[in-house]
C-alpha cells in the first residue's frame, strides 16, 4: 500500500471521506467498499485476536462523499463467538448497517484428508496480471475505483465479462495513521464484485449492490485480493454478483452482492 491521502480522515467524533473514496455512480457519493471496510475495521478492534468470519453490510441509501459517525459495538459478547453490530450514520440518518460474527481462533489440529480447503490459485499472480482502465470515465478524476484499489485482471479477462478474474490492492490507507487490518482489506476488495464482472455497461445501466455479505475462513495474507467474480441480471431488474476470495496462497472465502438494475 502506497503514501498519499486516506480514505478517511478522523475529525472529533466523525471520519471525514477523501475524494478518492467516491464511487463509480455520482461525484458525491462514496463507493460501498470504502464505508464498508471502515466499519469492519472498527469490528476487528473490539477482538484483535479473534476472527472476522462473516460481516453482512445492507446499504440503506447512498453514502454521501460528507463527514460520517461509525458505531460499533458487541451484542453477543463471548471468548469463543462474538456478534457485533455497526452503524454509519450521514447527517443524522443512518445509510449503512453492518452485523458480524468472529470466532477464537484455536491451536492448530490435524485434519483428516479433504477437510481442508486446499491452496492453489485459479489463474496466474498479481505480477503476471495486468491493469485495465476503468471504462468510460476520466481516468485521472480521483474514487475509489481509480485510485484507490489498483486492480489487475488475469487470465484474459477485463471489465464486462460475465466472469472475471481480478486482482485488487488499496493504494492508500484507509484511515489516517492507522494499519490497515486483514479483514478491512477482504471487505474493500470484496465490493468489486459487481463491478469487475458487470455484463451492462457503466454508462447506460445501473447495476448497484444493495448488501455485501463476506465470508472468511482465514484472513488474507498480504496486500493483494483476488476476485473470481461472476454476475447474474434478470430482466426485471435484479441481479447478483458472487465471487471466491483468494490470496497469493489459495482461497480464504466468498463474497455475495444483490443487485439493483436499471437503466439510466
Amino acid at each position: 500500500m502506497s503514501g498519499g491521502a486516506a480514505l478517511f480522515v478522523r475529525d472529533g467524533a466523525r471520519w471525514v471521506p477523501s475524494a478518492h473514496a467516491v464511487g463509480p455512480w455520482d461525484p458525491a457519493q462514496l463507493h460501498g467498499g470504502a464505508p464498508a471496510a471502515l466499519v469492519a475495521d472498527a469490528v476487528q478492534a473490539l477482538a484483535p485476536e479473534m476472527q472476522v468470519v462473516r460481516c453482512s453490510c445492507e446499504f440503506l441509501g447512498p453514502v454521501p462523499l460528507s463527514p460520517l459517525e461509525v458505531t460499533v459495538a458487541a451484542i453477543k459478547p463471548g471468548r469463543r463467538v462474538l456478534v457485533a453490530e455497526g452503524e454509519v450514520r450521514a447527517g443524522g440518518r443512518a445509510v449503512l448497517l453492518v452485523r458480524t460474527m468472529l470466532m477464537r481462533r484455536g491451536e492448530p489440529m490435524a485434519l483428516p484428508a479433504g477437510a481442508e480447503w486446499p491452496d492453489g490459485l485459479p489463474c496466474e499472480g498479481p505480477d503476471e496480471s495486468r491493469g485495465v482502465a476503468f471504462p468510460g470515465q476520466e481516468a485521472g478524476a480521483p474514487g475509489f475505483h481509480r485510485t484507490a484499489m489498483e486492480i489487475r485482471f488475469a487470465d484474459a479477462t477485463s471489465w464486462g465479462d460475465t466472469r472475471a478474474l481480478a486482482w485488487l490492492r488499496l493504494a492508500h490507507p484507509l484511515v489516517e495513521g492507522r494499519p490497515l487490518t486483514p479483514v478491512a482489506r477482504a471487505v474493500a476488495a470484496a465490493d468489486f464484485g459487481n463491478g469487475v464482472s458487470s455484463v451492462l455497461g457503466f454508462g447506460t445501466h445501473l447495476f448497484v449492490n444493495t448488501d455485501l455479505t463476506v465470508t472468511l475462513l482465514r484472513d488474507p495474507e498480504g496486500p493483494w485480493v483476488l476476485l473470481d467474480a461472476r454476475t447474474r441480471i434478470d430482466p426485471l431488474g435484479i441481479g447478483w454478483a458472487s465471487s471466491v476470495l483468494h490470496d497469493a496462497r489459495g482461497p480464504i472465502g466468498f463474497a455475495q452482492q444483490s443487485l439493483f438494475v436499471a437503466e439510466r
